[in-house]
């Protein structure tokens, strides 16, 4: 299996319900380093998994509808709590939805799965794999 990794990342407030996550229940920041991942099994005819340059605007892109955005009051988002595990998932699925729609270019749609991890710091991060 081949695989190409573009890295981005992301400034979101939001905050949480349910006595699970503390003090994290009040409006709070965070950053995360975004890692978007493309997996084929095969090298598409120009001998790559997906063009870098295009896999790396289409994650700013996909992330710029969530940057400087407090998730709490984003009309996608009503009455979910933004974990990272769920925006890893929000991230991998609109990145997905590009490739179909063919805004990583024609052979894109030889990829095979897509993972996106968010790393909240040098010690917690999540992911997020599917297939195409």
């Amino acid at each position: 299996m081949y695989r190409i990794t573009v890295r981005d990342h992301v400034m979101v407030a939001h905050s949480f319900r349910g006595e699970v996550f503390g003090p994290a229940q009040a409006l709070h920041g965070a950053t995360f380093v975004v890692d978007a991942t493309f997996r084929r099994t095969d090298l598409d005819a120009d001998g790559i998994v997906v063009d870098i340059g295009l896999a790396t605007t289409q994650l700013g892109e996909v992330l710029a509808d969530l940057n400087y955005r407090n998730l709490d009051e984003h009309p996608d988002f009503a009455g979910v709590n933004t974990t990272t595990e769920f925006l890893a998932r929000v991230v991998a699925d609109r990145l997905v939805a590009r490739v179909h729609g063919g805004a990583l270019g024609e052979g894109a749609r030889g990829l095979s799965g897509v993972e996106v991890t968010l790393h909240e710091s040098h010690v917690a991060s999540a992911s997020y794999e599917r297939d195409l």
